[in-house]
């Protein structure tokens, strides 16, 4: 292969990569307005007790965390840059208490502390509303 050919192959893969980041670019945007439509008034800290019971990332800067299947909890931690990649997370707490300014996200990949600077109750039952909503599709018949 000369090296014009893979230089155009080598193009053309950064260009398949940059359309092929398009859609999540999108889906990210839509997960995180549909978790922002249900989220509350900020509160200062929400009691914990158990392990979590599921999590998803929102990018670097937010991360929601469900204590219960119907009891979630959207975090503001700010410049935590490893979020997007971990596969799993920990809450630090004090007395089964998570607190905003005290208590961190840890990232399970490297361990690197995130602090929690917002909380807010989501709404589940609003959110599988507001999620159904971005799910409607829209159909047409096909011309004849």
């Amino acid at each position: 292969m000369s090296c014009k050919s893979m230089l155009l192959a080598g193009v053309a893969a950064v260009l398949l990569a940059g359309c092929a980041s398009v859609p999540r670019a999108e889906r990210l945007s839509q997960r995180q307005a549909a978790y922002a439509a249900a989220a509350g008034a900020p509160v200062n800290s929400f009691r914990f007790f158990t392990q979590l019971w599921s999590w998803e990332d929102l990018g670097p800067d937010q991360v929601v965390v469900y204590t219960k299947p119907k009891e979630a909890w959207l975090l503001d931690v700010p410049g935590c840059l490893e979020l997007p990649f971990a596969n799993a997370i920990g809450l630090t707490s004090n007395l089964n208490q998570v607190s905003i300014n005290f208590d961190k996200v840890i990232t399970g990949r490297n361990n690197i502390p995130c602090t929690i600077q917002r909380i807010r109750p989501v709404d589940v039952s609003r959110l599988k509303a507001v999620q159904q909503q971005q799910r409607q599709i829209k159909t047409e018949p096909r011309p004849s």
